[in-house]
């Protein structure tokens, strides 16, 4: 569900590390006072914690909050760590987040192995 939420107008990312065991009120919190921004509106907020293999999503859904956790078996999300910034993204940036890519690059690569010229 977190790969394909396209509800959202907007998509913002907390960079840097958040203490993914606060729960609702706490992220909301830290929306409101740290970065100024406001959680009852038609926004995805991700957050990442000091292990890069999880995150946390935020959604207003209208009468109350959604709060989805996302863990990945193998491999690491890219997150960019400048603290204390909320930065906006793109659909397509999410993305890539979504998919193990940064979301800084231009170009989306996957390596390729295994192949011969016949």
């Amino acid at each position: 569900m977190l790969r394909d939420f396209c509800q959202s107008s907007q998509i913002y990312i907390a960079c840097g590390r958040t203490d993914l065991r606060r729960g609702i009120d706490g992220l909301a919190g830290i929306i409101q006072e740290q970065f100024h921004l406001d959680p009852f509106t038609n926004t995805l907020f991700l957050f990442c914690g000091r292990r890069s293999d999880r995150i946390k999503a935020l959604y207003w859904e209208g009468d109350g909050f959604v709060l989805l956790y996302k863990r990945l078996e193998k491999g690491t999300f890219h997150w960019p760590r400048t603290p204390e910034e909320a930065r906006k993204i793109t659909p397509w940036q999410y993305r890539c987040l979504m998919e193990g890519f940064r979301i800084d690059q231009t170009k989306a690569r996957r390596e390729m192995a295994g192949l011969k010229i016949v």
